[in-house]
């Protein structure tokens, strides 16, 4: 049996903020730019990061003191440290991961999560992962199913799919019978951790990377009766939970999109398209960021989200024509009563101003409602 897992991440990068200072000042000096996507090494218990402008990617080391280290890429992440054991009896040391959605009140830039089941018309995801033999650890997709839109603490559902799993471990719970899930079969095994519900799809043999619906899983769920339609979705999360070892293990790619009602309005190049314009004024220790976010696409945004990250040391005094949450790192903003809607071909403006040390720099990136925008 395992327990819950999950425990309140920090977002401590100080250290990190400060090397990547160091490196923008010393190729300034050499005349040369800092590559623009080095892998970032987290080893902070609950550090996050984001990539791709719309995931985060989360060390999330609950269940041990030892040390993990993992390192976020461009496409996913791996572990490159996993300092001692726990017995495979109980709980694992972690859950290194990344994901869409919510997490303990840190939701992914421009996520459309949390949404209702009964609005979501699919939620195609692509997941690869790359294993290691001399460990034992499970190969987890997480679903994670609430009665109620919750960005924060422990939801009352969780779905686990496992793709791969090494040594003795197994679920929570027991066996309750085999099912045929998106045209695979599954050991199906159903439990409770002490804090959750817990229903798991165990694969019968590896899989290394595949593309599926999560709806399937969560009609499971529904039809078992650990969850209702007119509940919500708050996250999916892929990555390992190592209870010996995991040096190694990496996730090499993801993806996940939440398509609502009966459009695929969540992907990118569908209707749904964006520009997004960011225009600064810039002084010693602050600065002013004017958005301008257009519709491009031949369809209305209603309820737009706009995720990008701040650079390291910037932080987010005020704001204006919108709701700017939280005020550093993966910022997610959002449009008020009287502009939530962009129609289509229409725009929307909005600003804020902050403070910043080290040099100045520009988020990287922007994506609306999960769909990443190009730049004007």
């Amino acid at each position: 049996m395992r327990t819950s897992r999950h425990p309140l991440p920090t977002r401590t990068h100080a250290l990190l903020g400060a090397l990547l200072t160091s490196l923008a000042t010393l190729a300034a000096l050499l005349g040369t730019a800092p590559a623009a996507h080095a892998d970032t090494s987290i080893c902070e218990p609950f550090g996050t990061t984001t990539i791709q402008g719309r995931y985060v990617v989360q060390n999330n080391r609950w269940g041990t003191s030892q040390t993990q280290c993992i390192t976020a890429t461009d496409s996913g992440f791996r572990i490159t440290q996993a300092d001692g054991s726990v017995p495979t009896n109980g709980a694992p040391k972690s859950y290194p991961s990344l994901y869409n959605g919510c997490h303990y009140t840190n939701c992914s830039p421009g996520t459309r999560l949390p949404a209702q089941l009964s609005t979501i018309s699919s939620a195609p995801t692509g997941i690869s992962y790359s294993y290691v033999s001399d460990a034992a650890y499970d190969a987890a997709y997480d679903i994670w199913l609430d009665p109620t839109p919750r960005t924060d603490g422990v939801n009352r559902t969780e779905i686990m799919v496992w793709f791969n799993k090494v040594g003795s471990i197994q679920p929570v719970g027991s066996q309750v019978g085999t099912a045929g899930v998106a045209g695979r079969q599954w050991q199906v095994w159903s439990g409770n951790n002490g804090s959750n519900d817990v229903l798991s799809f165990v694969a019968p043999s590896a899989i290394s990377s595949w593309n599926f619906d999560v709806m399937d899983f969560v009609r499971q769920a529904v039809s078992r009766g650990l969850a209702q339609n007119n509940w919500y979705l708050t996250s999916v999360q892929a990555g390992f939970e190592p209870w010996q070892n995991g040096i190694g293990l990496a996730v090499t790619s993801f993806s996940s999109t939440i398509n609502t009602g009966g459009g695929d309005s969540g992907n990118p190049g569908s209707p749904e398209a964006c520009t997004v314009s960011y225009a600064t004024n810039v002084w010693q220790g602050g600065f002013t960021g004017d958005v301008t976010l257009t519709n491009t696409g031949s369809s209305p945004v209603d309820g737009w989200k706009l995720g990008f990250t701040l650079p390291a040391g910037q932080q987010i005094t005020s704001a204006w024509n919108a709701s700017l949450t939280p005020s550093s790192g993966s910022v997610t903003a959002s449009g008020l009563a009287y502009n939530a809607q962009i129609p289509a071909g229409g725009r929307v403006s909005f600003g804020f101003q902050g403070t910043y040390g080290g040099n100045f720099a520009k988020p990287a990136a922007f994506s609306l409602n999960g769909t990443v925008c190009g730049t004007a």
